[in-house]
């Protein structure tokens, strides 16, 4: 029998449990992405010129949206770069790129939907990137929120495998 470090036991964990990495990260897009939407919701026109049930909507449907951008560019990834032992391998290269390419959407669809569609439009609160013409607020959202949440599902589960590693050497060494 070899006895694994915790580490390698997490590593191992990771590997067999990427299932539980991905919940973890879509529930925290999601969640988080439902606060940041009603949070930045006066640094847009419709925070005054909408009713109530259409800010509602708004920031509901815009989760929709951020959780649809988030799952897929993490989809894109782990397809163009991922290995077949994500999240125990490549995990910040996979990272990495899903936050690059919904951070890019995102400066896409903002120019988009404020510049040609005029879909929405920003207040006079919102600072604005003078050479992308996007939002601060909806790039800091898909740069700080995906981190957190990459961070949060590894860790937990990380986290989880520490604990049980602990808990599996404890029972050997007192049935030895």
């Amino acid at each position: 029998m070899t006895n694994k470090s915790p580490h390698t036991q997490a590593h191992n964990d990771m590997q067999d449990n990427w299932f539980g990495v991905l919940r973890r990260y879509v529930i925290f897009i999601a969640l988080a992405n439902l606060l940041w939407e009603f949070a930045q919701l006066p640094l847009y026109t419709i925070w005054k010129e909408g009713s109530p049930e259409e800010i509602v909507f708004a920031a509901v449907h815009c989760t929709g949206g951020d959780i649809m951008i988030a799952t897929l560019s993490l989809l894109a990834a782990l397809l163009l770069i991922g290995s077949r032992n994500w999240p125990g391998e490549s995990y910040v290269r996979v990272a990495a790129l899903t936050i690059v390419l919904g951070l890019g959407y995102t400066i896409f669809s903002e120019w988009l939907n404020t510049e040609i569609r005029g879909s929405w439009a920003y207040s006079d609160l919102m600072p604005v990137i003078p050479w992308i013409g996007s939002g601060v607020s909806p790039i800091a959202q898909w740069i700080i929120i995906p981190l957190v949440a990459f961070w949060w599902a590894r860790r937990s589960l990380t986290t989880t495998s520490q604990y049980k590693s602990v808990l599996i050497k404890d029972n050997l060494e007192k049935q030895i």
